[in-house]
């Protein structure tokens, strides 16, 4: 007998608890006292093969703190999309803006803008003059946000070029909005929100109440884990099916490329390799970003100020530095 418990005693040791005293581990270490030195970052998780392997908050933050995950929001709002899709409050991706917005697209100055999809909104190219970089003052101050973005100019046909714009997103909010008779926020906290285990905070409204699509989110870092995790999974969250999998699927498939980073962009998500590795990512401005790399069941989230400066676009590499080496770590 105390044989056999030297022997279980001397394989414990041999075996260490996985992810405790591990190269990965060490490796995943090593990251995090690398991004301690980050001034702007605040939040570093890792999720591999769905353990939390990593969870550091620097700079004062803390886990239970919210961040404005910025344009992450409009990864979120395509989920919305998917899931009102499937629940047929929206028809499909090829449902017309005249639907929903009639009053704003009559006459004939506005006939070519009426060929615009909820798609065309959800990939960026709706044609529409940007509300985004310099137009976005105008846009954001406007007694009417929605009137405001469909007046825009159309500057090439719906369809056919990628020009990224908030007011794309925020079209789809409305369009939510009126579609499943609920606020944006609402209908978030019930569909997608509560099915993960989580209560969504409150975030901005536009001067008529629409909760604003695609910028100014509230997540804790964990929330966004957990929110990565639900499309490495597929649209599944324990034994539910929160978004369909073929949203999932199409949200990931290329159908425009950045008019500004030359990046590729799907429903609402972000695509690239990093490390030899095929990546999807919900991106905001400053540093929130929550990636996803299937082969390797990994997601990756980030958190970082969102105060401008001359430094953000190193910061930005930074943090794609600091997610190659995590690749590296876990592969």
């Amino acid at each position: 007998m105390l044989r056999f418990v030297l022997l279980v005693g001397a394989l414990a040791l041999a075996c260490p608890e996985p992810g405790r005293g591990t190269p990965e581990q060490a490796s995943l270490d090593a990251v995090a006292r690398t991004a301690a030195d980050v001034p702007r970052l605040h939040s570093l998780l890792v999720s591999h093969r769905g353990a939390l392997v990593l969870e550091r908050y620097f700079n004062g933050r803390r886990a239970a703190q919210h961040a404005n995950v910025k344009s992450v929001s409009k990864s979120v709002i395509s989920t919305l999309i998917g899931i009102a899709i499937e629940q047929k409050h929206i028809p499909s991706v090829r449902e017309p803006l005249t639907t929903y917005f009639p009053e704003f697209l009559r006459g004939d100055a506005n006939a070519a803008k009426r060929a615009i999809t909820v798609e065309d909104l959800l990939t960026m190219r709706s044609g529409l003059e940007s509300t985004s970089g310099r137009n976005y003052g105008a846009w954001v101050t406007s007694r009417n946000w929605v009137r405001y973005a469909l007046a825009r100019e159309l500057e090439t046909p719906p369809g056919e070029e990628m020009e990224y714009s908030t007011g794309n997103s925020h079209l789809l909010s409305a369009i939510l909005t009126i579609a499943t008779k609920k606020s944006t926020w609402q209908y978030a906290q019930e569909v997608l929100a509560r099915p993960l285990g989580f209560s969504l905070a409150r975030w901005p409204q536009d001067p008529l109440g629409i909760y604003f699509g695609g910028n100014d989110m509230l997540f804790t870092p964990r929330q966004l884990v957990t929110y990565g995790e639900l499309y490495l999974h597929r649209g599944r969250h324990g034994d539910r099916q929160v978004v369909p999998s073929r949203w999932v699927d199409d949200s990931f498939v290329p159908r425009g490329q950045s008019d500004f980073n030359d990046q590729l962009y799907g429903y609402g998500w972000w695509m690239r390799e990093f490390a030899g590795e095929q990546a999807y990512f919900a991106w905001g401005f400053g540093g929130q970003y929550v990636f996803i790399i299937p082969r390797l069941q990994l997601v990756v989230v980030t958190t970082s100020s969102t105060a401008t400066g001359e430094e953000r676009r190193g910061h930005r590499r930074t943090i794609f530095g600091l997610l190659e080496d995590v690749i590296r770590a876990v592969r």
